[in-house]
Parts: structure tokens; C-alpha cells; sequence
């Protein structure tokens, strides 16, 4: 289920509100081997499965950074925003990575709008708190709190 705004005004009447989660999206090895390529990041943990086995996590894990890029999709599930003229990842406030993601585990966002603040140049700036939790872990994979700036 998702929240829909349409415009900036809506939008800042959403603070404070959870956004609760996403369904549910599958971390395949091809996914993970897409990201080592596209970051150079080909660390054997991700990209090695028969040497995975007998490493610490038991097969590959997803890399953090690709946890955390998958933020942008997952929250489009969350929030559906008409009416805005432009948006701009303005940063991260703070990013933890508590527990991998294994190969083959479902992952889903959870979210909340924390503030909505009028920025200069007729803007509003978002923080929203996000974790992503792993199906059957009692441990979040990526806790962040992203900032966004969306214009007319």
C-alpha cells in the first residue's frame, strides 16, 4: 500500500506519517553480480558462491552499498508523488548496516516521513527514516536516514 500527494503542500502534511512497507523483492545472485560490475567491488564474499559456502555468512550477501541503492525503488513503492517538478537525493543523514543480506533473501523497505521543511527556492526537504528488513531476520539489513529535496 502506498500514500499518493499531490503537490508540495500534501506532501508536508505528511510528516510524521509511516509509510509502512513494500512487498517483498528477491536478491538474486545476477543482481549481485550486476552491482560488483557496475562498482568494480568483486570481493569473493559477493561474487563467489562455492568459496562463500565456507565463509563466515555461509554463501554470498548482497553488497551494503547495493542494500542501500535499492532505498530509491523501494520507497517509490512507499510514497507516489504527482504534481512535483523535481527531485534531488540530497544526502544521507546517517547509514548503518546491521546484517547481511543473503543471496536468495527477500528483502522490503519500511518507512516514515521524519520532518517535511520548507527549503529555499519555493522547495521542501525530506528526512525519512528507512529500514530494510530481511525476510526471517529479527535484524534490519540497512537502517538510513535519507534526505530528499523535491520543487514545483
Amino acid at each position: 500500500m502506498s500514500i499518493t500527494v499531490n503537490g508540495l503542500e500534501e506532501l508536508k502534511a505528511q510528516a510524521g506519517a509511516d509509510l509502512g512497507h513494500t512487498g517483498w523483492l528477491e536478491v538474486t545472485q545476477q543482481r549481485v553480480n550486476t552491482f560488483a560490475d557496475a562498482t568494480d567491488d568483486h570481493q569473493w564474499i559477493h561474487v563467489d558462491p562455492a568459496k562463500a559456502r565456507t565463509g563466515p555468512f555461509g554463501g554470498t550477501i548482497a553488497h551494503g552499498y547495493l542494500t542501500l541503492s535499492l532505498l530509491i525503488p523501494l520507497f517509490s513503492q512507499l510514497l507516489v508523488m504527482n504534481g512535483i517538478g523535481m527531485a534531488v537525493n540530497y544526502g544521507l543523514n546517517k547509514v548503518r548496516f546491521p546484517s547481511p543480506v543473503p543471496v536468495g533473501a527477500k528483502i522490503r523497505l519500511k518507512g516514515r516521513l521524519a520532518s517535511v521543511e520548507d527549503v529555499k527556492g519555493g522547495g521542501v526537504e525530506v528526512l525519512a527514516d528507512f529500514a530494510v528488513e530481511v525476510d526471517g531476520s529479527d535484524k534490519p539489513a540497512c537502517v538510513a536516514q535519507a534526505v530528499y529535496r523535491y520543487y514545483p
